[in-house]
């Protein structure tokens, strides 16, 4: 479930990253009128009072909200994953380890190496 949920949150931020990219290159920059203000016509929108805003600036920012959540959406899921192991053994089950079993004592005595 996680990594679905991942998925399509990814996929809704490129999305979302996507549409903002494209609306602010579609929009009229502020500043596109300034040159007129040096040297012909009206100067009231170099330092002016803007208009309202139309349709593509609102929708502007309701992406940039979204992309913003879309983010902070990531970055939780993102840091909430389980931790993987960082050894091939780590959670394997170890039997106890048992005592060995003495082995009858050697007799390395010089009587032992002649031959009978």
């Amino acid at each position: 479930m996680g990594d679905y949920l991942f998925s399509l949150v990814l996929t809704v931020h490129v999305l979302v990253g996507l549409g903002v990219i494209g609306l602010v290159l579609v929009q009229h920059g502020k500043g596109a009128d300034m040159g007129a203000a040096f040297g012909s016509g009206s100067s009231g929108s170099l330092f002016g009072a803007s208009g309202s805003a139309n349709f593509l600036s609102r929708t502007t920012a309701v992406l940039a909200t979204v992309f913003f959540l879309t983010s902070l959406g990531l970055s939780f899921l993102a840091s909430n994953k389980p931790a993987a192991p960082s050894s091939v053994m780590e959670g394997v089950q170890t039997a106890p380890a048992t005592t060995p079993v003495p082995a009858a004592p050697i007799d390395t005595s010089p009587a032992q190496s002649i031959p009978k």
